[in-house]
Order: structure tokens, then sequence, then C-alpha cells
């Protein structure tokens, strides 16, 4: 029991409520117990109320883990209907450094966001089979069930804050021109990347990309439908938005609009810009059409066909009436501008439709003009979180032991890993991971068909560091 004498009879009393007491209750040794109460109750004063801290702060940190760990890994249970909605991971507070009188080094802050990102995923990721194939890249297979039907998938989650030597760019086929195509692995062992997943849409019978695709700042392809892209920024964030294009061909005296750039023509009406990167000669002029190549400036040829892309210059196609007043025209030159969404963007890649977009589940198949593309299928996204962790995911489809993700199970996967962006990118057949050395999906193919272009993540070399060991 408490003592609680000092609740009821003050220390300096003279002791009639004592003598009361041995009035009602003689024989009960009154004196004696009040002084013993009296004396614990100054002694352990302190302890108790220590104690009631220590209960109080346990309480708080014990009911804390616990919520954590309840919403530790909700995003691989079993769903009996996917439609219904999906609980996100907790979010996990950042680390902080101890107080120091010294500012912290790079490679201390970067170690300290890598064991929050760690302590983060093992949470989030709990109970799954997990790698860490570099410092700041997580791999993990899981095999989620929707509605008593197995869909295999395979997550990477990168924090290039933990790591500044990772490097996450697209890729070609291709060094020289854009109509190639090569396997997963070709194209990630040509810079010996630690993961690479296939990339956005391209043409079957050229390879040449189908969409927007901007590596180092150089502008390769154009947007399509003005579809969903991927920007890739230099300061570790990302951004995704609908990729318009505004491509002017301006001389002196003459300014024109060119509807896109190293694309096939969609319609005979629209004048199409080509670079070397196309390859050696550009498309055929639409009927009553044009052409002019140009470098440095200066218009080198015309024709009524097609025309010589000239090496490090470009080629302008389209109707007559759009090019002819190029002709008379001196300093020619090619400005190009994205939507503000990418102005500093280094890389851009195209995809579509959309996944997730502002943290909600959001798939706008029709207005980015895609076909029947929703049902199960193999799947390949990317999205990235509100901390800037870039996720990319494949689902294994077609087969007994993997079915495959409609667009709308892949969003409610995508957002119930935190990505408050995300957008498809090609699948089917096309869809294909690659992490250290090993190809870690089963595609439908061995190893995956060949593809135009791709994702991947490298780590840069410090090259004085290897030299001086």
């Amino acid at each position: 029991m408490f003592p609680l004498k000092s609740a009821f009879i003050s220390p300096h009393s003279d002791g009639s409520a004592i003598a009361m007491k041995f009035r009602l209750c003689p024989k009960l040794p009154w004196t004696p117990l009040f002084t013993i109460i009296g004396d614990l109750t100054r002694q352990r004063a302190k302890d108790i109320v220590s104690f009631l801290i220590t209960v109080i702060g346990i309480t708080v940190i014990s009911g804390v883990c616990y919520m954590t760990l309840c919403q530790a890994h909700p995003i691989f249970a079993y769903e009996g209907n996917v439609n219904t909605g999906g609980i996100t991971s907790a979010s996990i507070g950042r680390f902080a450094f101890k107080a120091k009188a010294e500012t912290p080094s790079k490679a201390e802050i970067e170690q300290s966001e890598y064991y929050r990102w760690k302590t983060h995923t093992d949470l989030k990721y709990k109970g799954q089979l997990i790698s860490r194939p570099a410092q700041g890249v997580i791999h993990v297979k899981v095999t989620k069930w929707i509605n008593n039907r197995p869909v295999r998938i395979n997550i990477v989650e990168i924090n290039k804050k933990a790591n500044s030597k990772l490097e996450i760019k697209p890729k070609t086929a291709g060094t020289m021109y854009l109509n190639n195509k090569a396997s997963i692995r070709t194209i990630a062992q040509t810079e010996n990347s630690i993961v690479a997943i296939n990339g956005g849409y391209f043409k079957p019978q050229t390879g040449v990309p189908l969409g927007t695709l901007v590596i180092d700042k150089n502008v390769l392809t154009g947007p399509i439908y003005n579809r969903v892209a991927l920007g890739i920024n230099p300061d570790n964030s990302y951004s995704m938005d609908k990729s318009k294009i505004n491509i002017t061909i301006n001389g002196r005296k003459t300014e024109i609009k060119a509807d896109n750039i190293n694309q096939p023509r969609m319609l005979s009406t629209y004048t199409l810009v080509y670079t070397d990167k196309w390859g050696k000669i550009t498309p055929p002029a639409p009927k009553y059409g044009m052409a002019i190549s140009v470098k440095d400036g200066e218009i080198l040829n015309f024709g009524y066909g097609s025309v010589e892309i000239p090496k490090g210059g470009f080629a302008v196609v389209g109707p007559k009436q759009n090019i002819e007043p190029l002709l008379g025209d001196i300093k020619i030159k090619m400005n190009i501008k994205f939507t503000e969404s990418f102005e500093n963007s280094e890389h851009i890649i195209g995809g579509g439709p959309y996944l997730v977009k502002n943290g909600q589940m959001f798939v706008d198949i029709a207005e980015q003009k895609f076909g029947a593309i929703n049902g199960k299928n193999p799947r390949t996204a990317i999205g990235y979180t509100e901390t800037n962790e870039l996720i990319i995911v494949t689902v294994d489809g077609r087969e007994e032991a993997s079915v495959g993700m409609t667009l709308w199970e892949i969003s409610r996967l995508m957002k119930d890993l935190g990505c408050i962006y995300a957008m498809n990118l090609d699948g089917g057949g096309s869809s294909v991971i690659y992490v250290k050395g090993k190809i870690e999906n089963n595609p439908a193919y061995k190893e995956g068909i060949a593809i135009s272009n791709a994702i991947v993540v490298n780590e840069n070399i410090d090259i004085q560091t290897v030299a001086s060991n």
C-alpha cells in the first residue's frame, strides 16, 4: 500500500487527530504506524516520481513501436478484393544526428541516412526475402495473393541520399543509332550496372523508342500523345508529369514549329525533326512535302523525298509550305523546351499510363490513348516516395505460378509501397529485372525479349581512390 499520511495529517499537527484515532480504535498501534509511513513518504518520494516517469515513458515508446509493427508489412497480405483500398506502410521518422560541435561530413550524413532507411525498409518488408546489392539499394522478392491466385513480384528501392555514388539513368540498346534492340543483360553489362529494368515503349520492328527519351540533357525522342514521363534530377529528386515538348526551327527572319523529334510520322501534316541518332537518312517526306538538312546553322541540302542527316546536325521534314520559308534564311537553329516540370531534369523517360498521382491511385488509360492493356499481364512500374526513394517493380504473369496484375492492381501496389507518383512502363514480354548479374524474374522468353531501352542503376567508382590503392 502506498503511504498516504501526508494527504490526511499534517506532519506539524499537535497529535489530536491521532488521539482521536486511538479513542475510536484503541487496540491499533496508530502512532508507530504513522511514524513509519511518514518516514517512507519522505525518503521515497523522489523514487516514486522517477518510477512513474519511467513507466509513462516505457508505455509511450511501446505504444509507438506496437503501432509501427502493426503496420510494418500489410502490403503483401492476402487480398480478397483488390478494389477495397490498401494500407500504406508506416512512415518512419528521419534519423537525427546527436549534437556535435562540428558539422557532420558527407560520409557521416550518408551513413546516418543509410541506417535510418535500413531500419525503415526492414520494418516495411518484414518477413520478406531481402537482399542489399549495394549501399542505398534494396531488392525484395515477394509472392502476393490476390483472390486466391499468386503473383510473383520483384521490388527494388533506391535511396541516393544513402549513397551519392549511385547513378540512375535511361540507357539505349545501341550506342550510335536509336534503331537497335538488345537483351537487358547486354544493356546492363555495358556499364556494369547493379540493377536494370526494361524502359519505355518502342517500335517492335525497328527498336526506335516511342515516347520521350532524354539522356544527359540530350533529347533523343519526343513524346507521343503527351504521355506521362519520369524526370531524374541532379539534386536526387524526381518529377512526373505529362510530357509536352515545344520545338521551333529559327532563322533570322523565319520561325517554324516542329511537332516532334526522332519519331515516326503520325500525320501527313506533321513537321518532324531528325538528328543523327535516328540514322543516316530521314524517312521520306509526305506527299507534296519537303526536307532540308542543317549543320552549323547552314542549310546543306534540300529535297522532296529523303535527305541525308549530317553528323552533328539535323534535318527537318514536313509539308512544303512549312519548310520552304526556311530556304532563304541563314543561321538556322533548333530550340527545344519541355514541360516546366522537366526544366531541371538530366534524364527523362516516357511511359504510361499514370498509376499514382498526388499520392492517390490514378489510372488514365483512355486519356493517354492506350488500348486494351488492362488485363492481368506481366508489368513493369516505376515511382518515387515523398522522401525521394525510387521504387521499381516487375510482376510476372500469364502463368499458373504468377497470373500477373491489372493496371489498377499494380496501381494499388505502388501506392501501398509509399509512392506519391508512379507510372506504368512497357510490359508483357518486355518486363524483366536484372540485379547484380542475374535476371531475377521469370519472363516468358529466357532473359526477356530484346528491348530498345532500359533504366539502369550504376555505382560510380572513385577513380582516384582506386588508383591510390
